[in-house]
């Protein structure tokens, strides 16, 4: 794919990503929900040009930090979005204030990454940032899937003490 391709692609999901997030949404575990981010690796990797032919060992290096920083996104998203457990035994998350500040934090490590690459002479595609969305989705989709699976799976053994339980009727005293 050509750069303006990629950079389109790259915007494309990370808004609707970020659009959907922000609005309360059901957390199926059972979907598929590696999917995404497995399209996303596999285009990625696809690409010539991963790493700078003329500077293998530094653009390997700023690679590895991107991947870490999309990790370190995927997680901090994760443990910042709000889900809960509605009566129906639906799970349903929301991204919070805090996660606008995780995306904010990753998105200026990412730029430093860039400027760092280059000023080292490392020339960078656009295959190494969609790489590191793709491990930022994967990394908060599995998390967020597995505190919903813990949520859901702590209300399916029933109910907490005290609840549902008949309550004792009034007596009058006589």
């Amino acid at each position: 794919m050509s750069g303006l391709v990629d950079v389109l692609l790259i915007a494309a999901v990370a808004v609707l990503v970020i659009v959907r997030q922000f609005r309360a949404s059901r957390v199926d575990t059972d979907r598929r929900w590696w999917v995404l981010p497995g399209v996303l690796a596999v285009v990625a990797l696809r690409e010539p040009g991963l790493l700078d032919a003329h500077h293998h060992l530094a653009s390997a290096l700023v690679l590895g930090a991107e991947l870490i920083v999309g990790v370190a996104l995927g997680a901090g998203w994760a443990w910042t979005t709000r889900i809960w457990v509605e009566p129906d035994g639906a799970v349903w998350s929301k991204s919070t204030k805090a996660s606008v500040i995780v995306w904010i934090t990753g998105i200026g490590l990412r730029v430093g990454l860039f400027g760092l690459g280059a000023l080292v002479g490392v020339h960078r595609n656009s295959s190494a940032l969609l790489l590191a969305l793709a491990s930022t989705l994967l990394v908060r989709s599995g998390i967020l899937i597995w505190r919903a699976s813990e949520l859901h799976g702590a209300s399916a053994h029933g109910p907490a003490y005290r609840d549902r339980l008949p309550r004792a009727a009034w007596k009058e005293p006589v």
